[in-house]
């Protein structure tokens, strides 16, 4: 399913957060967003996950105005994981994963066994099953992103949209996540601080204040150049020797 944003502009007491931003994100591509902060990647993200209307221009499901469509049926082809998400119920992780299955169900498709097994294999998926019965306010910032990953593909969206995913895991968990994220059959946006991870989109995009000012291949686009431009720092760009992946090496522009 094709995912896209045409023209989109979103503003907040007068303060434009995005401007003018078209992309599209095909079938099955992983896309990366990158830029300081500040830059428009969460408000962008939240745009295209059906979350935020635009002031102007509009977000698509292939060629479907999402304006057009119920929160429910978008909720059943995009997961969205947000970097802050929180709650102050007394909740297990198995019943946070379980909220992933909130959108398919109704009175006349209540909980079933099949909604367990999806359940269960989304904590599997990212290490969490062991720790099902511990309660929410208990676990480290570490688990709770995992755990809202575990949430988002027990959705079993077409579309997953991950802002800063990586963020709060230690580096084993980070590498596994991402991993994981490349191998599923699905279209990703993920928006990363981390541009060596980046490396490893299809695509990426580079946000600077509001604008999307850059989009193409990683090694077309992290470049020199446009690394001093927009993030202020100097970079060396290296070659692995044994697997020929690009690895960045950062120092300050000033």
């Amino acid at each position: 399913m094709r995912l896209t944003a045409e023209r989109v502009d979103w503003t907040v007491h007068g303060h434009k957060l995005l401007d003018d931003v078209s992309l599209m994100v095909a079938p099955g591509e992983t896309f990366g967003l990158i830029g300081p902060n500040g830059s428009g990647k969460t408000t962008l993200l939240r745009v295209l996950a059906g979350l935020r209307k635009p002031k102007n221009g509009r977000a698509l499901l292939d060629d479907v105005p999402m304006s057009r469509m119920r929160q429910r049926d978008i909720a059943q082809t995009i997961a969205f994981v947000e970097q802050q998400a929180e709650t102050l119920d007394r909740i297990t992780v198995q019943q946070a994963v379980a909220l992933g299955r909130t959108p398919f169900l109704s009175p006349l498709h209540p909980w079933s066994d099949q909604d367990d097994a999806i359940v269960s294999r989304a904590l599997d998926d990212v290490s969490m099953r062991h720790l099902a019965d511990r309660l929410w306010h208990t676990l480290s910032g570490g688990e709770r992103q995992r755990t809202h990953i575990a949430r988002a593909l027990a959705q079993q969206p077409r579309i997953l949209l991950l802002d800063e995913p990586t963020n709060h895991l230690d580096i084993r968990h980070q590498l596994s996540i991402l991993q994981l994220v490349k191998q599923l059959p699905l279209t990703v946006v993920i928006a990363l601080h981390d541009l060596n991870q980046a490396m490893n989109c299809d695509r990426i995009g580079v946000m600077e204040a509001g604008r999307l000012v850059d989009i193409g291949p990683p090694r077309q686009v992290l470049t020199v150049d446009r690394l001093r431009r927009t993030f202020g720092v100097y970079a060396d760009i290296l070659d692995d020797p044994i697997d020929h992946s690009r690895v960045m090496r950062f120092r300050n522009a000033v």
